[in-house]
């Protein structure tokens, strides 16, 4: 779900950060969490204004799954773990400590002390297990796909009262700050999870009071509870103050009680251009003082107008997806061998991505354990593709191919060019592609998620930095969200679950070595691409900002000179 950060033009010498390490930043390079020294010199004060492409869904993270939401809910909600800043790297938050059983089943936190929130509650081991057992106890539209996904495809998919599992087992306050937290099985997952914003500690009293469990299905919208929309209270540098929907503006003020260091910010304000060109306009006028994912083609004018364009590593993956259900050629694997040979990645990367993009040679990362080193990327060769089709029996081959509009990601800046791209190439292989554009929000998802598509155009960003939040996510059950595998979907998703779910954590990277290998070489559910860096914009005024390649920034460290 989450996007990626870097330093721009000519002087992208900084692109691809490898390891994902901390980009080395003039102001404000480490968190403000327990750095009383970083910006010591910045002006106290001001109001920052972020545009923002989208109104939050919510703002109870627990209900929440899209990015917009979770920037609003990142400023207001601390984890028990984050990310140290620049980085996918896991660091101390709540939580000062943890360490795990042999078998990787039981957790231990050790909790941060003198910690409050926002309605001057205390945070300790109660607070936290009031939290999971929450998030474990949902009924009703509480456990719908669309509002707890995150836990439904990280702790799930199962609840208190449901027939299915869950990972969650329990959580035991052993002390005001030693939490234990049981699971059922290891998983590579732990701790990083618990680093999302989906999974932030917010104020038993809050929720309690504000009913925050009574969010109720209506039709294939929801409605969520007083909590949710006007009293989110957790422990973060900023508190909600008021959301006003007919202007588009959303209003943080600063926690003057917060845990670390204190932002110099006396307001944040998001406000809501879902225009990219718009926001491009507000930001030169000054009306904003930033905003995210700005075309690649904009960097370099943008930088020569004084503005800061900062480029995050590539902590994301771009993909062709193939459905494999109402097409019985795409069930062949020579014929999705010959889909993969057919396209020019090289091309594609230099035509249609910025500087520091790459062609992908597997569905993860090169910073992420478990990357396959001795992997190739499918060289293009149409002619291949051909002798391929050919010996399959399907030359001539037809399908529908979906590309979505209205939306820009972070590994896919411009769908329609990208898609022209790709259909070009598969006709030059005589494939004949059927094209079908829908808005990303608009019936493109729905399509792709009911298998209408035979080829789409999809990709991730990372939440964290583990194999199993991408290859888990895209591929982790026969029937998942994106794909139907007949022909080895039993055997793939088993392999993965066995890859996560191992203690060993040498011998958990080389299960995913041999996953990706296999993913690439014998399955081929999808066609990797490319990794692209999106890039974050401010202008000058602005300072402290580390960007994220998770794209998880936090505006707590900012400061306006």
């Amino acid at each position: 779900m989450s996007p990626p950060t870097k330093s721009r033009l000519g002087r992208v010498a900084m692109a691809v950060l490898a390891g994902v390490v901390a980009l080395t930043m003039t102001a404000c390079a480490e968190s403000q969490r327990g750095d009383e020294q970083s910006g010591d010199q910045a002006k106290v004060g001001g109001t920052m204004t972020f545009g923002a492409a989208g109104a939050p869904e919510a703002l109870d993270p627990f209900y929440v799954t899209d990015g917009e939401s979770f920037r609003v809910s990142r400023q207001i909600f601390d984890s028990l773990v984050t990310f140290k800043p620049g980085t996918a790297d896991v660091e101390p938050s709540l939580a000062e400590s943890w360490d795990s059983s042999e078998d990787g089943k039981t957790w231990t936190f050790k909790l941060k002390t003198g910690v409050k929130f926002h309605d001057g509650t205390d945070f300790n081991a109660e607070a936290v297990c009031a939290n999971f057992e929450r998030m474990y106890s949902q009924e009703g539209a509480g456990q719908n796909e669309a509002v707890t996904g995150y836990w439904i495809d990280n702790f799930g998919p199962g609840f208190k009262d449901g027939a299915k599992p869950s990972l969650y087992q329990s959580c035991t306050a052993e002390d005001d700050t030693t939490v234990v937290l049981q699971v059922a099985n290891s998983t590579s997952k732990m701790p990083y999870i618990l680093g999302h914003p989906a999974f932030s500690m917010q104020s038993p009293k809050a929720m309690e009071e504000f009913k925050a469990n009574d969010i109720q299905a209506q039709g294939e919208s929801f409605s969520y509870p007083p909590y949710s929309l006007e009293h989110p209270t957790g422990t973060g540098p900023f508190k909600f103050s008021k959301y006003d929907k007919g202007n588009n503006v959303l209003e943080l003020v600063r926690n003057d009680d917060f845990w670390g260091e204190k932002t110099k910010l006396d307001k944040l304000i998001f406000k809501i251009i879902p225009d990219e060109t718009a926001r491009k306009q507000e930001l030169k006028a000054g009306t904003i003082d930033g905003y995210d994912f700005p075309a690649p083609a904009d960097w370099a004018g943008l930088e020569a107008e004084g503005f800061n364009v900062q480029v995050r590593p590539a902590f994301n993956i771009f993909y062709v997806g193939i459905t494999q259900k109402n097409n019985p050629a795409l069930q062949n694997l020579k014929v999705r061998q010959a889909l993969a040979y057919a396209i020019n990645r090289d091309q594609l990367v230099k035509s249609q991505l910025p500087e520091g993009a790459k062609v992908a040679t597997q569905f993860i990362p090169d910073t992420v354990v478990g990357y396959n080193d001795e992997l190739q990327a499918i060289p293009y060769d149409t002619e291949k593709a051909k002798s391929l089709l050919a010996e399959a029996g399907a030359s001539g081959l037809t399908v529908n191919f979906y590309w979505p509009s209205e939306v820009t990601r972070p590994y896919m800046p411009n769908p329609r060019d990208m898609f022209g791209a790709i259909q070009a190439d598969l006709q030059k292989a005589g494939i004949t592609v059927n094209a079908t554009s829908k808005p990303w929000n608009g019936g493109y998802l729905d399509d792709v998620d009911q298998a209408k598509a035979d080829l789409f155009l999809l990709g991730w960003t990372g939440d964290y930095n583990t194999p199993d939040n991408f290859i888990g996510s895209f591929f982790g059950t026969p029937e998942n969200r994106f794909y139907t595998l007949p022909t080895f979907g039993e055997q793939l998703v088993s392999e993965i679950k066995a890859a996560d779910a191992e203690p060993d954590a040498d011998k958990r990277e080389q299960m995913y070595k041999d996953l990706n290998r296999k993913l690439v070489e014998e399955y081929l559910p999808a066609i990797p691409i490319s990794h692209s860096p999106p890039a974050i914009v401010t202008s000058s005024k602005v300072e402290g900002l580390v960007p994220s390649p998770l794209t998880q920034e936090e505006f707590g460290p900012c400061s306006l000179n």
